[in-house]
């Protein structure tokens, strides 16, 4: 299915993923928070986890990943909300050349493929709209999932298991 920049006009959302991840030290220890809304019902999915080493990148793909793990059904349309221009661009622009060169670039080995390589499988059954956001600027979805990320990497600073869930009910705009 097709991977877009969201636009002025989309169709009918079955599910508003936000997606964050993060990094203290690059590389260094890495979290990921992913908030799920069904827009009809305002119902949320929260999710957070950690690693003990990564990068902002690895951490940024991650949340988006478990965002899509995280759907009850496979298939419908979701807008994925993001403040990585290198999520966003990587799944909407590069993804098919690196796709038709193997997962390669010109230039040498192409980074992160095992995570674009899942995300790619996971996107398939979707059709997905992504939304660009300033990063620590009040958007609600976006501040919730940064501060996920933060949670579970002072747990697992802690030696606490970094894993978060919770469901709840969102009051704040959906989207931006």
């Amino acid at each position: 299915m097709p991977h877009r920049e969201s636009g002025p006009t989309q169709p009918n959302i079955d599910v508003v993923i936000y997606a964050d991840g993060g990094c203290r030290g690059n590389p260094g220890i890495g979290g990921w928070g992913v908030l799920l809304i069904h827009p009809p019902t305002l119902t949320t999915l929260e999710r957070a986890g950690a690693v003990a080493e990564s990068t902002n990148n690895r951490m940024e793909m991650t949340a988006a990943i478990e965002g899509l793990r995280a759907l009850k059904s496979p298939r419908g349309t979701v807008l994925m909300i993001t403040d990585s221009r290198y999520l966003i661009d990587a799944c909407t622009k590069w993804m098919p050349g690196w796709k038709r060169q193997s997962w390669t670039r010109k230039d040498g080995p192409l980074k992160n493929v095992d995570l674009l390589q899942e995300l790619d499988a996971l996107s398939q059954p979707l059709e997905i709209y992504w939304q660009w956001v300033r990063g620590h600027t009040g958007v609600p979805g976006n501040e919730r999932t940064d501060a996920l990320a933060n949670l579970a990497m002072d747990r697992i600073k802690r030696g606490e298991s970094p894993i978060h869930e919770q469901r709840g009910h969102w009051t704040s705009p959906v989207h931006p």
